[in-house]
């Protein structure tokens, strides 16, 4: 009979390692967006982190980087743009939808866009 293997130390894991990867869902959805888009062909990687380069090197970006998905949004935002997928106009006038119907919402229900109360019916 062989004998058993000692217990393999356990590693040590960097700080925060738990932590969540997203501070909030809308983070995760814009780091979503991104990955099926560019899935979809509508933009390379490359284009993508010049994107995202130029937003993070724009002046009064976080240097401790707590801002970074709020840069990740707008970069891909301005990818849209530039390709002719989605005008600024036309993302904000959705955001403000949005921001209407969450308003318009009562606590514990989803949130449709068809709760906008500016929302044509």
């Amino acid at each position: 009979m062989s004998q058993p293997e000692a217990a393999m130390p356990a590693a040590d894991l960097p700080a925060g390692f738990n932590a969540p990867v997203f501070a909030e869902p809308w983070q995760a959805e814009a780091f979503a967006m991104t990955v099926a888009l560019h899935e979809k062909g509508l933009f390379s990687w490359g284009e993508w982190a010049q994107a995202l380069s130029a937003e993070v090197k724009k002046p009064g970006a976080a240097a401790d980087g707590h801002d970074y998905y709020e840069h990740w949004l707008a970069a891909l935002e301005s990818l849209l743009a530039s390709k002719g997928l989605a005008a600024k106009p036309d993302v904000d006038a959705m955001a403000q939808a949005w921001e209407r119907a969450a308003h318009a919402t009562p606590h514990g229900k989803p949130i449709l866009l068809e709760n906008d109360p500016h929302a044509i019916k």
